[in-house]
């Protein structure tokens, strides 16, 4: 279960969820992926650094360059506690709907 508070904590951040985004579109460069935010290079690889502490992403080194890609096994966790409560919800409308049509009573 600590796994999953590390990837819940982890995923928190506008910042992670948006550079975790980026990278199920595929591996990127480094460089790549703070571009588009309003904040250095080294925040950035902070966020990285932090999402790869976690396992959820990869960084291997090519020359001058740090590539970033997903590591999809680490989400499987998350993933999976999640599918647990995909019936929850429709119960509950199914359950307001009655209510609302006179049928719940």
């Amino acid at each position: 279960m600590s796994n999953l508070d590390t990837t819940f904590a982890d995923l928190s951040d506008v910042t992670r969820r948006a550079i975790f985004g980026r990278l199920m579109q595929g591996e990127a460069r480094l460089s790549d992926l703070a571009a588009p935010f309003d904040m250095s290079q080294t925040a950035v690889s902070k966020h990285v650094r932090v999402l790869s502490d976690a396992g959820l992403l990869e960084l291997e080194k090519r020359g001058r360059t740090r590539h970033c890609r997903l590591n999809a096994h680490a989400m499987k966790d998350a993933s999976d506690w999640l599918t647990d409560y995909q019936g929850f919800w429709p119960q509950q409308f199914n359950n307001l709907a009655r209510h609302v049509s006179g049928q719940g009573e």
